[in-house]
């Protein structure tokens, strides 16, 4: 594989980033223009999870049946319209326009996502090495890119319309790239050959049939590894900015800044964390992953200061940072239906960004946003006890080798 196929891989995460950083460094603004109050400007955030979830839903077919090319080409395209969308939008007070906009970029984002990490799984099948966590981090890189413009256009007093349009921009560039660049590779052979192996060597068929049954008691306890996960990002990337206005008071540059700690932190843990995974293996990682997240989360329900939160938002990214790429890459850990299984457990994730954004708009506006992230917490605490059906063939393998 060269390298420009999978740069095309790269810019369309990196795009996805940076077009949700664009979006939520100016929500307090946008909240502000649309006359919204937090329950209400949760439905307005609906718009993004349903689109996630119809895209994220449609993809796993569309994959088996025309590969990921055109799914990550559609996710490139549909996010540059939506937010051109809210652009216009939002400044003439049009919450539905919003909604729309919104809708188009999670339907783009949820069809790239599935497309992206089944491509990222399957090279990384191929070749040996974390490929994953790098595709993720091209996201968290976007995201710091898009909001230290952001906080630039906040503090500038940048007028939305013109902001979010030069966000578009960028974005219709970098999808652009990967229109031109994006070639990948065959599709798995044939999802019975692991199977047939299986019984070539004499594995009874009641083995087989157990075998499946863990796999698939696996499967579940990895997919809420990665609802987990995708919630406490999720709820970070939609309330971080709104909870730093509204219960501390702070200016809208303060909240802009916030997220954007959150989102360098993220991508710091995700480009750094990789020789971790090799040191002590994926399992004990995302139980790291789950306890360091969770008392960053648990720092912002109690924090009596923006400071103070401003720190437990960074401890809540480097958390959490590598644990959705380590279930993909769990999922996709299957010699013989790795595709359908990363199908599976994105969609898990992807109900995260459903019901989020309404569930926690709901309780910050009777409780306050501080105690809203109880409900990542507690999730957070689930996938420290499930974090063992992350763990990979080779993890006992590894601890033996770094031992000796």
């Amino acid at each position: 594989m060269t390298r420009h196929p999978r740069g095309a891989l790269f810019a369309t995460s990196t795009m996805t980033g940076f077009g949700i950083a664009t979006w939520v460094t100016r929500t307090p603004a946008i909240r502000d223009e649309l006359g919204a109050s937090i329950e209400a400007m949760g439905l307005v955030l609906l718009g993004l999870s349903i689109g996630s979830m119809i895209g994220i839903l449609g993809a796993g077919a569309l994959v088996r049946r025309l590969g990921t090319r055109p799914l990550i080409l559609l996710g490139g395209a549909l996010p540059v319209v939506g937010m051109v969308l809210v652009a216009l939008l939002a400044p003439a007070q049009v919450p539905a326009g919003v909604w729309a906009g919104l809708f188009l970029i999670g339907f783009g984002s949820g069809v790239a996502e599935i497309g992206l990490n089944v491509e990222a799984a399957a090279v990384e099948r191929r070749i040996g090495h974390p490929v994953v966590p790098v595709l993720h981090a091209c996201f968290s890189l976007g995201t710091v890119v898009g909001g230290v413009v952001g906080i630039a256009m906040t503090a500038a007093r940048t007028p939305v319309l013109l902001h979010l349009i030069v966000g578009a921009a960028v974005m219709a560039a970098l999808a652009a790239f990967a229109a031109l660049n994006l070639q990948p590779l065959p599709r798995a052979t044939a999802q019975t050959d692991g199977a047939d192996a299986e019984d070539a060597t004499g594995t009874s068929r009641v083995t087989t049939a157990t075998r499946r049954s863990v796999i698939t008691v696996q499967l579940a306890l990895i997919a809420v590894i990665t609802l987990a996960m995708a919630f406490a990002e999720g709820a970070a990337s939609d309330w971080l900015p709104l909870l730093m206005t509204t219960d501390h008071d702070a200016p809208e540059a303060v909240g802009s800044l916030v997220f954007t700690g959150f989102a360098l932190a993220m991508l710091i843990g995700r480009s750094a964390g990789t020789p971790l995974v090799t040191r002590l293996g994926r399992g004990p990682v995302v139980r790291l992953c789950a306890a360091v997240g969770g008392i960053g989360v648990l720092l912002v329900v109690v924090s009596p200061s923006p400071v103070v939160t401003a720190i437990a938002a960074a401890v809540w990214g480097l958390g959490i940072a590598l644990g959705f790429p380590l279930a993909i890459s769990a999922a996709g850990d299957h010699p013989t239906d790795g595709d359908r299984r990363v199908s599976v457990v994105a969609t898990a994730g992807y109900i995260a960004f459903l019901v989020g954004p309404p569930l926690l708009g709901f309780v910050g506006e009777h409780l306050g946003l501080q105690a809203a992230m109880l409900v990542p917490l507690v999730l957070l605490v689930a996938a420290f006890v499930v974090a063992p059906a992350a763990r990979d063939s080779h993890d006992v393998d590894v601890r033996r080798t770094v031992s000796t």
